[in-house]
C-alpha cells in the first residue's frame, strides 16, 4: 500500500501548528509557534491577539514544516485542518489557509475536530485497539467516550459544567498561582499534604463530572481562611483539590471499562499531561490488566501531528470538506 502523508493545521487557541503525518502514526515534522508568553501578562489568553498572531505566524509555520520535513506541497496526499471548537477568530486562520492550500494544489480538504484529534494523538504511541474507552481532559472538556471502531465516537458521560482544565485553572487563580494555572497546581500538590476538607465532586453512579461544586468550595475555604486571619496554605490546598479531582476521574473511568467489559484505556487532551492523573491510572490499570496508552507530553497540549493523524483516519473514511468549510466555535464530535 502507499504510504499518505497528511499535512495538518491547527490553531483554535494560542499555537498556531503544522504537522506531517505519515499513515496516521509517524510523525515527520512538527512545527509549534506557542503564544503562551504573551498572553501570560493577561492572565489568560486574549481572543484577539490569539487570531491576529495565527494570521502573522501561519505563513512561516507552514513554510518551516515543509523545510523541516524535506518536501513540498506535491508531496501531501490530504490537508487536514481543525474547524472547531476552538476560538472563532483563531480557527478561522487555519481554515482560510487550510482551503487555500487545498485550492491551490488540488489536494482534498479533511475537517477534523479538535477532540478526534486530541484522541487520535494515542496513535501517535502505539496503534490504537479496539474495543476502548477514552478519557477526554482538557481545558473545555471532560468526556468519556467509547470507541468499538476509527471514527466511531459514542458519549457515555460528560462534565455538566465546569471542564477539569478550566477547573484547574480557576483554582490556581483563587490562589495566587500565575498563569498557566493547571500545571503549575499539578507541581504545588506534591509539596503539600492533604489536610482541607473538599467534597468529591458528583460521587455517584453515573459517568457524568460536575466541577463546579469542588471550585466553589476552594473559593468559600480560601475566603473563610483569610477571614480568620489564618495562612492560606498553597501547597496544601493544591494537593486536596488535585487528590479529589483523580479519585473521581479515575473512579469513574475504571467503572466504565468495568462495565463494557474494555481492556483498553486512552487518555487524552492536556490535563492528559498532569503527572497526578497519569500516576494514578497507571497504577491502576498495571493492577486492573488494562492496556493504558497516554500521549507523550508533547502531544498533550494543542498540536498539529494529533490532527494529521486523526485527518488520516477521517481521509480513509472518505470524510472530505468543501472549500466553502466554515470554522465552528461550538460543534459537537457526537
Amino acid at each position: 500500500m502507499d504510504n499518505v502523508y497528511i499535512l495538518g493545521i491547527e490553531s483554535s487557541c494560542d499555537e498556531t501548528s503544522v504537522s506531517i503525518v505519515k499513515n496516521g502514526c509517524e510523525e515527520i515534522a512538527t512545527v509549534v509557534l506557542s503564544q503562551m508568553n504573551t498572553h501570560s501578562t493577561y492572565g489568560g489568553v486574549v481572543p484577539e491577539i490569539a487570531s491576529r498572531m495565527h494570521v502573522e505566524n501561519i505563513t512561516i509555520v507552514i513554510e518551516e514544516c515543509l523545510k523541516k520535513a524535506n518536501m513540498k506541497m506535491e508531496q501531501i496526499d490530504a490537508i487536514a485542518v481543525t474547524y472547531g471548537p476552538g476560538l472563532i477568530g483563531s480557527l478561522l486562520v487555519g481554515v482560510s489557509a487550510a482551503t487555500t492550500l487545498s485550492y491551490i494544489y488540488n489536494k482534498p480538504l479533511v475537517p477534523v475536530h479538535h477532540i478526534a484529534g486530541h484522541i487520535y494523538a494515542n496513535n501517535l504511541v502505539s496503534k490504537m485497539e479496539f474495543p476502548l474507552i477514552a478519557l477526554v481532559v482538557s481545558g473545555g472538556h471532560t468526556d468519556l467516550i467509547y470507541m468499538e471502531d476509527d471514527y466511531k465516537f459514542k458519549k457515555i458521560g460528560g462534565t455538566l459544567d465546569d471542564a477539569v482544565g478550566e477547573c484547574y485553572d480557576k483554582v490556581a487563580r483563587i490562589i495566587d498561582v500565575p498563569y498557566p494555572g493547571g500545571p503549575l497546581v499539578d507541581k504545588l500538590s506534591y509539596e503539600g499534604k492533604d489536610t482541607y476538607q473538599l467534597p468529591l465532586p458528583l460521587d455517584d453512579n453515573t459517568y457524568n463530572f460536575s466541577f463546579s461544586g469542588i471550585k466553589s468550595a476552594v473559593i468559600n475555604l480560601v475566603h473563610n481562611e483569610i477571614q480568620r486571619g489564618n495562612e492560606i496554605r498553597k501547597a496544601d490546598i493544591a494537593c486536596s483539590f488535585q487528590k479529589r479531582v483523580v479519585d473521581i476521574l479515575t473512579k469513574k473511568t475504571m467503572k466504565a471499562l468495568k462495565e463494557y467489559n474494555v481492556k483498553n484505556l486512552i487518555i487524552a487532551g492536556g490535563v492528559s499531561a498532569n503527572s497526578g492523573i497519569r500516576n494514578k491510572f497507571s497504577e491502576l490499570c498495571k493492577n486492573g490488566g488494562i492496556k493504558l496508552t497516554i500521549p507523550h507530553i508533547k502531544y498533550c497540549t494543542d498540536n498539529a501531528a494529533m490532527i494529521a493523524c486523526a485527518g488520516y483516519f477521517a481521509y480513509k473514511k472518505g470524510l472530505r470538506a468543501g472549500l466553502d468549510l466554515k470554522a465552528q466555535a461550538n460543534t459537537s464530535l457526537f
